[in-house]
């Protein structure tokens, strides 16, 4: 009855949302999130990918039941998040397809608060993928592809492709990168190169980007399933943490001083680790014009309704959906992660 209560107040906001949000005065800030959704499926049997688990006579007895309260759960944490005026941009992973986004969206608030969809189906084994949802009041895509990960060593290697969108915001262009590296499933070092592999592809289109657009504006979010102090994500990907001085083609991650500080995203075996990352360009940390953020813009959204008792470890863990088979309701193995992004403008 309680949860039921929360989600009637939720559709309220969002309603006085939908009107109030669309007037002539820009937001003095726009927030960008990014959130690993823990395994969103639909109900329906894909012949072509490995769902058999969540389906209603598989290992987890997913129905619509449960469905339905998982993307209740990502609405309210999407709202949360907005703390009072929701994200300009959702990168979202872990979704199973584009009926599970249109779910989400027209199940609930979001879709009337303007909320559309960028995603395609990637190759991953299990079907899952990433997205990107935007405000179409404040963001005009106007182009996308995504950048397939790739082993010239293995052809059968699959693994999620990383979605690129460019779009403006105001009169700035942002050019989005939504990523899902290979995770460390079947050990560290077995899965290292895989993760390098990604971050690789996703730097030669920075590169490229930052040939042809000297000063782009590049915001790469996603669970990258390594740390900002790892291999993948300094060497290959080539991240700076000091932002002293600012070179505008370099980029620089936001999520570094959190990882230092022993903060994180995701608890495994006890320890926290920063693996949801936001990294940017320089153009965005050093301009007098257009859009800007700031280092100590990242955020890990710790709110105490997404964690509960860790038996365990000690101290809290998120509070995810399963715990190994058996259900538990919560939201997700991960929290998110948002920065802000402010106008130059008063």
């Amino acid at each position: 009855m309680k949860n039921k209560s929360l989600q009637l107040c939720l559709i309220l906001l969002t309603l006085l949302l939908s009107t109030s949000l669309r007037g002539n005065n820009p937001p003095d800030r726009y927030r960008i999130l990014f959130y690993n959704v823990e395994n969103l499926f639909d109900t329906e049997d894909d012949p072509i990918t490995s769902d058999e688990e969540f389906l209603p006579k598989g290992d987890r007895f997913w129905n619509g039941k449960k469905l339905n309260n998982k993307l209740n759960r990502i609405f309210q944490v999407i709202m949360a998040t907005g703390e009072g005026r929701p994200p300009v941009l959702v990168g979202l992973c872990e979704v199973e397809n584009q009926a599970v986004l249109e779910m989400l969206l027209y199940r609930t608030g979001l879709g009337k608060l303007g909320y559309q969809i960028v995603h395609r189906e990637s190759p991953d084994r299990r079907g899952i993928d990433v997205a990107l949802l935007y405000r179409n009041d404040l963001f005009t895509p106007f182009h996308y592809e995504v950048l397939p990960v790739t082993d010239p060593r293995n052809p059968d290697f699959k693994t999620r492709d990383i979605l690129y969108t460019m779009g403006t915001i105001e009169q700035d262009t942002l050019h989005v990168f939504v990523n899902h590296w290979p995770s460390k499933y079947g050990g560290v070092m077995v899965t290292k190169a895989l993760r390098a592999l990604a971050a690789q592809t996703l730097r030669n289109k920075v590169n490229e980007l930052t040939t042809s657009h000297p000063g782009a504006k590049i915001i790469i979010m996603g669970d990258f399933n390594d740390s900002p102090l790892d291999e993948s994500v300094q060497q290959h990907l080539k991240t700076l943490h000091s932002f002293d001085p600012i070179q505008p083609n370099e980029l620089y991650n936001l999520a570094y001083p959190a990882a230092i500080a022993q903060k994180g995203s995701n608890k495994y075996q006890g320890k926290w680790e920063v693996i949801d990352q936001m990294i940017v360009s320089g153009a965005l940390l050093n301009t007098a014009q257009g859009l800007k953020t700031e280092p100590e813009s990242f955020r890990i959204f710790e709110a105490p309704f997404l964690l509960e008792d860790d038996q365990n470890y000690l101290g809290k863990k998120p509070f995810r959906t399963y715990l190994g088979f058996r259900y538990n309701n919560g939201f997700s193995d991960h929290l998110p992660v948002l920065i802000d992004l402010k106008p130059s403008h008063p």
